[in-house]
């Protein structure tokens, strides 16, 4: 048994409310919790004592009795270790006991559970009088009444698991007799082992033919699927693809003929189908073509030539050019097919500076030849296609940090050999320029004037030549101030779709100013700057959505703190391009359907949605589209990221009807948007307390109660609640309550 990871801590509680301990050990076997209180052993369960499977001890109605030392004992069939121990204090309950709104003390938490196991969801609540506390699923469906059962005082425990169990699960501790009520959810995710709903089929195909195997598991996490051959791993060439669960094997040969089996393998297991793959041979086919040579032309394009086949040229229909390129793993084999009456092709798709591996394969009416021999070329190089994405911070109130990525290789168009960096202030157009070699990512401009907007550009060259200026982008540099304001955080920008960036940052490690927010700005390039979204000092990450596609895009972020504004951090990115259903030949994803809301409280409603019924081995992504109803500022409509089925949307506001819609992201390709759902926040509870409260004695059993609604605006108030006691009542604190309609 390994030491404890949680120890119960001392607390101090009022007498008639809850307490509760915890303490978390690991061990193997699992080992059994149990809690002593003053070194004697509590019973596992009574009426206000409970002890969760997981370490926690809960205590209802505590009273002065229960005061004292409590620590848990952790014991398996190897060994046993207590904990350190923790006083429970107790207090007296003031006099007379006032009504206090339900409070939930320990929520659930969420759960992944293997299939069979047992799951613990805790739940406990104050409040006076005491709350009523009750379970709900989040999809409306009932929650199975055989293998549920509520442990102790409100705790939830799920026996024998399965995947219909898995779900979002709500606690609702409520106030009896009134709607005073509060709620936490959490959720269960059912882990369950691969099985196959498609499986491969054995297939006879002739040489040069084409096989496809299908392959299809579900589970929890999303199965792998592997394919092997005669045992061996397959990996993908210009012949052989795997995608979305399939194997395809193009221009087969007779060493193609073999076992194929397919693996779905999870964290809980794996499961294994097989199938063969029988080559007919055909012996009336031409022979393959010859000599085949290959010539660069340009960047883009080289020049293929070959001989007829010796054998049955006569009967020759067509060629077929295969190509694809030489280096990496995966790469995508290319095919066109040409006519009989010509040995020449040019193809001019190609990527600058690229090695290329080419084939050829002639048809006649019975079958294909054999491939021809593989040639290798390569293409020339070219000046970059685009210049680098410029990050612009500062150190000091005298320079500019200029950082880039290197150009991927399908922009760099060759070896990369020098930048040019310009610079000028926004007031002057004097422009200083400096070249620096190519291998370098970053460049420290320094001896600058302070509080001065400067305006940078960059330009990469290969051996062929200077490729195109980027546009001007800004940077001020700070005031020469000697306030501790925050410096310039480290910001990372990600395109997480065509439409969709991810921005993430952490504040320098040598920061030492305080910091109360931040301030993002982002604006298309050559538009105005936006208004700022304004960002807690928690916060590390913000999604900005409703970009265009293949726009670049300034972002600004800064933090600040009572001195002022802190050093700004400013980077471009580029949106990608949307994949269209032409370049794929593929029809786009479904929307999501069932999009279903449910208000969770004041300021958060909860989203659910199914997946649509389509086969994929790629990971799912969802956005989500928030706004409230009749929004005219299209910049204020929130974007939210999620890769599960359901995403609980916070920080709105309290009684405004918003309007909500889904689509999905896979493999590059985006969805049309859901139909929309509309659904209303709750009223947010009261901060103020009635006003102008009179109360008139009109005879001597019946007295006028009169008020205003509390002076705050948009409280729409459902009901109000009057207590009342006689003087010796009231001594002895007991109120009786009158709710009346708002």
């Amino acid at each position: 048994i390994s030491s404890f990871a949680i120890q119960p801590r001392s607390i101090v509680v009022t007498q008639g409310s809850v307490a509760r301990f915890s303490c978390k050990i690991s061990a193997h076997p699992p080992p059994i919790i149990t809690w002593e209180f003053n070194r004697v052993t509590l019973p596992l369960s009574t009426e206000r004592i409970t002890v969760l499977p997981s370490g926690v001890l809960q205590i209802y109605g505590v009273q002065r009795a229960d005061a004292g030392n409590y620590r848990c004992i952790a014991t398996n069939i190897a060994s046993r270790r207590r904990s350190t121990e923790a006083t429970l204090t107790v207090t007296p309950a003031p006099s007379p006991q006032l009504p206090q709104r339900p409070r939930i003390i320990a929520g659930p938490q969420n759960i992944s559970v293997s299939l069979h196991q047992n799951a613990i969801l805790e739940c406990m609540a104050t409040g006076n009088p005491r709350p009523i506390i009750s379970w709900s699923r989040a999809d409306s469906k009932s929650i199975d009444v055989y293998n549920t059962k509520v442990l102790g005082n409100g705790n939830l425990i799920i026996t024998d698991i399965k995947p219909q169990h898995g779900g979002v699960y709500m606690c609702r501790a409520t106030t009896p007799g009134t709607r005073n009520y509060t709620v936490a959810s959490a959720n269960v995710t059912v882990l369950a082992p691969p099985s196959l709903v498609e499986w491969p089929e054995s297939l006879t195909r002739p040489r040069a033919g084409t096989a496809r195997f299908v392959c299809q598991a579900e589970g929890v996490p999303t199965p792998q699927i592997t394919w092997l051959k005669n045992g061996e791993k397959v990996h993908s060439n210009g012949r052989i693809k795997m995608y979305n669960s399939k194997l395809v094997i193009n221009q087969i040969i007779p060493e193609d003929d073999a076992i194929y089996q397919c693996q779905a393998e999870n964290e809980q297991g794996s499961v294994l189908s097989m199938a063969r793959l029988i080559v007919v041979m055909s012996e009336d086919r031409p022979s393959a073509p010859r000599n085949i040579r290959a010539d660069t032309v340009s960047s883009s394009a080289i020049l293929l030539a070959w001989e007829r086949p010796l054998y049955n040229s006569d009967k020759v229909i067509a060629y077929s050019v295969h190509y694809m390129k030489a280096e990496g793993l995966n790469n995508e084999e290319y095919q066109v097919v040409i006519g009989n009456d010509t040995t020449r092709y040019i193809i001019d798709d190609l990527e600058p500076a690229r090695n290329y591996t080419f084939y050829v394969v002639a048809y006649m009416p019975m079958g294909a030849s054999r491939m021809s021999d593989h040639v290798f070329q390569h293409t020339l190089e070219d000046v970059p296609l685009r210049a680098p994405e410029l990050s612009l911070t500062s150190n000091s109130p005298m320079d500019i940090q200029v950082s880039w990525q290197p150009l991927p290789d399908k922009l760099s168009r060759g070896r990369v050999s020098a930048y040019r960096l310009s610079y000028r202030t926004s007031a002057e157009n004097t422009i200083s320029q400096m070249e620096l070699p190519g291998e370098k990512t970053q460049h420290l401009l320094e001896n600058l004037q302070p509080d001065t907007i400067y305006l940078l550009r960059i330009v990469a060259a290969t051996s062929v030549g200077w490729g195109e200026q980027s546009a001007w982008t800004s940077h001020r540099t700070p005031k020469a101030s000697g306030a501790r304001v925050p410096l310039a955080p480290e910001l990372h920008l990600e395109p997480l779709n065509c439409t969709t960036i991810l921005v993430r940052w952490q504040l320098a490690p040598r920061n030492s100013a305080s910091v109360q927010g931040f301030r993002l700005f982002y604006h298309e390039e050559s538009q105005s700057e936006n208004a700022p979204a304004q960002l807690r000092a928690s916060d590390n990450t913000h999604t900005i959505g409703g970009l265009d596609p293949r726009k670049k895009y300034h972002v600004k972020l800064l933090a600040y703190n009572f001195v002022g504004d802190g050093y700004q951090a400013d980077q471009t990115i580029s949106t990608p391009g949307c994949v269209s259903v032409r370049d794929r030949l593929v029809p786009p994803p479904p929307p999501p359907h069932n999009v279903y809301a449910k208000t969770n409280s004041s300021t958060a409603v909860f989203l659910h949605w199914g997946r649509p019924a389509f086969t994929s081995s790629h990971a799912v992504n969802y956005t989500v589209r928030c706004n409230p109803v009749g929004l005219q500022n299209a910049s204020l409509v929130l974007y939210l990221q999620t890769s599960e089925q359901s995403l609980l949307v916070r920080d709105l506001e309290p009684n405004t009807k918003y309007e909500f819609a889904a689509r999905l992201h896979i493999d590059q390709l985006s969805s049309p948007w859901s139909p929309v759902v509309y659904q209303s926040t709750f009223p947010d509870a009261p901060t103020l307390p009635p006003s102008n409260v009179k109360v008139t004695l009109i005879e001597e059993d019946t007295a006028l109660v009169s008020w205003k609604p509390p002076d705050e605006p948009n409280v729409a108030v459902t009901y109000y609640t009057i207590l009342y006691a006689s003087r010796h009542a009231w001594i002895a604190g007991e109120w009786q309550v009158l709710q009346r309609e708002g």
